[in-house]
């Protein structure tokens, strides 16, 4: 059984999502991922005059193995104080299979909820792609 496989220089880099959640306030992702495997990931919900209701930043350590993308969180940012992350919660280990990745477009799925999500990618310099 062949496997696909992904370069992890493909993540590297500054990604975004945006999706509504139940009550119609919009739920928006950034992350950050660098090439030595550490990460930040925002997020931010705003309510639907554009207020921040909710703002959580944590920080952690990724990976991309074949078509595996898995994190560990390991801080998180509340109110500009860092606080380590409880490494014995469960929930601060995740796993995607990756269905698609390139330049552009990185769309994942949860090993355990089946949960999807697309990111697609943050260009800092419009027209220099």
């Amino acid at each position: 059984m062949s496997k696909t496989s992904y370069s992890r220089t493909l993540l590297f880099g500054r990604w975004y999502r945006s999706d509504l959640d139940d009550h119609g306030n919009e739920c928006v992702e950034y992350a950050q991922l660098n090439s030595d495997g550490s990460f930040e990931f925002s997020f931010i919900t705003l309510d639907s005059k554009g207020d921040v209701i909710d703002k959580v930043i944590e920080l952690g350590d990724w990976g991309l193995v074949a078509d595996i993308h898995f994190t560990f969180t390991k801080n998180e940012l509340v109110n500009e104080q860092l606080y380590a992350a409880d490494l014995n919660n469960d929930d601060n280990y995740q796993a995607y299979k990756v269905i698609t990745l390139n330049h552009k477009l990185f769309h994942y799925q949860h090993l355990l909820t089946n949960e999807e999500y697309i990111m697609r990618r943050v260009v800092d310099n419009p027209g220099h792609c």
